[in-house]
């Protein structure tokens, strides 16, 4: 939302806007109304919950000097909150022609990252999912987990991941290493876990740090940054099962898991039953598939002989 308000505090030496902003601006009182305006606005779609409409609202207001103005408070929080001010005159419309393009360019996946989540958005979906804070992702080729390790990356299609939310509570991810790709390295199963720095929704030719397979430079990729890459003292092994594209579970389970059907425990029922036997004896967990992401059900939790 673009609101013409068409006044400045021209910010006079001795005045509580110099004092606090140091240069000529948009009115105080009227950024406070863009808060309103962004978070007051909603919308119900087929007697659906009520979404919020709009992710930033904008004071447009008279004056010239742009370049000094990229310094102001109520442009860099334009960036940070999506709401904020541009200055708007015949002569002065640099800034706004450049966020016009960016908004006009966004892809959804884009447009979603820019907007504000409400506060415990994060620890919502962190209870809505069960907890699940590590994906597990599979690896095409020994090469591409060199340069994962080498770069502090890793990236996979967009459509492998089904529900987007689940991207705001991704606190780690881990790679798999399957036997067939694996097996000449002496490595398979899960060894390396990385804590995430960043993530972010770009086109796979946008992904510099390993070449895009021909066909596929136009598709949507997460890449998530890692702070650094640690290898677990133990590797989860792969107990005769694998992992097709990912799959996601929590800190607490990856850390203590042994074989990776493991990581598919969800209920509290079926956690509770692992955690009993985990104290009498090493565990087996019974898929009814051999890829570990593509099982319906567990099938049993037992002790293995």
């Amino acid at each position: 939302m673009f609101d013409a308000k068409y006044r400045i505090d021209p910010a006079y030496e001795g005045s509580y806007y110099y004092e606090k902003y140091k240069q000529p601006g948009p009115v105080e009182e009227d950024i406070n109304t863009m808060h309103r305006y962004r978070d007051a606005i909603v919308y119900s779609e087929g007697g659906q919950e009520l979404e919020r409409s709009m992710f930033g609202a904008y004071v447009l207001f008279p004056y010239h000097d742009e370049q000094n103005y990229q310094e102001h408070k109520f442009y860099k929080s334009i960036e940070m909150v999506n709401v904020g001010a541009f200055p708007f005159l015949p002569n002065a419309t640099e800034l706004m022609n450049k966020f016009l393009e960016e908004i006009i360019m966004d892809s959804p996946e884009k447009a979603y990252e820019r907007s504000t989540r409400p506060r415990g958005t994060q620890g919502y979906y962190k209870n809505k999912l069960a907890g699940k804070n590590v994906l597990v992702g599979s690896l095409r080729e020994v090469a591409q987990l060199e340069s994962s390790l080498k770069y502090k990356y890793y990236h996979l299609p967009l459509e492998n991941i089904s529900d987007h939310k689940i991207l705001t509570q991704i606190e780690y991810v881990a790679v798999y290493q399957s036997k067939g790709k694996f097996a000449d390295t002496g490595e398979t199963g899960i060894h390396y876990v990385g804590k995430v720095k960043d993530w972010k929704v770009l086109r796979r030719g946008e992904i510099k740090e390993r070449p895009a397979r021909k066909g596929t430079e136009n598709q949507l990729y997460v890449k998530f940054t890692i702070e650094e890459w640690t290898k677990r003292p133990e590797p989860i092994v792969s107990g005769g099962l694998g992992i097709y594209r990912l799959l996601y579970t929590s800190k607490y389970i990856f850390d203590r898991a042994t074989e990776i059907a493991e990581l598919r425990l969800e209920t509290e029922e079926q956690l509770r039953e692992w955690r009993e036997k985990r104290r009498l004896g090493t565990v087996k967990v019974e898929l009814d598939h051999t890829q570990v992401d593509l099982a319906q059900q567990v099938r049993d939790i037992r002790l293995d002989e």
